[in-house]
């Protein structure tokens, strides 16, 4: 187990340098002059070149692209165009409120997405599975911002539950830290739960026709054992794969919804570094993401051997 955890850490290496090329190569494959376009229309041309020279457009590509990996290898993720300050600093400064959205947004999706996928294929072809499905094609259809805009009217403005925007750090109480959330996490969870759903009701449904489980049934065992000890657990690799890469759909949908509920968070700070070519920012934030998308993937192939002893490759 030890030598596959190895060649799986190993692995993420190139990925991660790919992903930092890619990521530095946005600079140059962005259309126009970026140092035209942040200098603006009334930049003379000693703006344009002064621009150019601090972000290295004017020096080779592959020394430019060595020094920047070196500084990151460093923690220095360079600095804001526009506000000077360290990328490092600014994400720092907005990291909580999407780390705060992303954790209850992942708890909720699981704990409502499994009972309700193990449920749909236990009662296959009922009016109890098609209303899961339903919700599933739902979920997928409607675009999270229409769910964050729905919500925000119902809950917030009409029966004044939740506040409408807006994030309150948790230092300042568990409570309205949650009410300012929980809207965001339900809008961006919405197409996550329908993806988990529909994954375990599909995994469920092939692992209930195994021999096993009518081995089960016959000696008796109880339908709760037999659905969330036996079944469940042998369809969790499936599953657990559909979390991991749902953290994509957590991240993208992270940008959207929390400009739909104004969160000053990673989101709100990549839309208004795209707006201003504060190439330094979004470099530095696509980064970040890339890195926590790898690494989870990196967790759940490491989760496999524990739910699966028979995976070793």
């Amino acid at each position: 187990m030890f030598a596959y955890i190895v060649r799986r850490v190993l692995a993420t290496i190139p990925v991660m340098a790919i992903v930092a090329l890619f990521v530095f190569s946005l600079l140059y494959i962005a259309p126009g002059d970026p140092a035209a376009v942040i200098a603006g229309d009334q930049a003379t041309p000693e703006d344009v070149e002064r621009i150019r020279a601090s972000l290295g457009l004017d020096r080779p590509f592959l020394i430019r692209f060595g020094e920047w990996v070196w500084r990151i290898l460093q923690g220095d993720l360079g600095v804001s165009i526009f506000t000077n300050l360290p990328v490092s600093t600014m994400i720092q400064q907005r990291i909580e409120p999407t780390l705060s959205l992303m954790i209850i947004t992942l708890i909720l999706a699981v704990s409502i997405a499994i009972p309700m996928g193990v449920i749909a294929a236990w009662k296959q072809g009922t009016m109890v599975d098609r209303t899961v499905m339903g919700f599933a094609v739902l979920g997928f259809s409607v675009p999270v911002f229409v769910v964050g805009y729905v919500l925000a009217y119902i809950f917030a403005l009409e029966l004044d539950w939740v506040p409408v925007q807006g994030y309150t750090p948790i230092k300042q109480g568990f409570f309205p830290w949650f009410q300012n959330l929980i809207l965001p996490a339900v809008a961006l969870g919405t197409v996550y739960i329908a993806l988990i759903a529909r994954i375990t009701r599909a995994t469920m449904l092939e692992v209930l026709q195994q021999d096993y489980i009518r081995t089960a049934r016959a000696k008796g065992a109880g339908q709760r054992s037999i659905l969330f000890l036996h079944a469940l657990k042998n369809a969790a690799v499936p599953i657990v794969t559909v979390i991991g890469i749902g953290i994509a759909l957590l991240i993208g949908g992270a940008v959207v919804t929390e400009s739909v509920f104004a969160i000053p968070g990673l989101g709100r700070l990549t839309v208004d570094a795209i707006l201003r070519r504060d190439y330094p920012v979004i470099q530095g934030v696509v980064l970040l993401f890339s890195f926590v998308y790898v690494l989870v993937n990196l967790l759940i192939d490491l989760l496999y051997t524990i739910l699966d002893p028979r995976i070793r490759y």
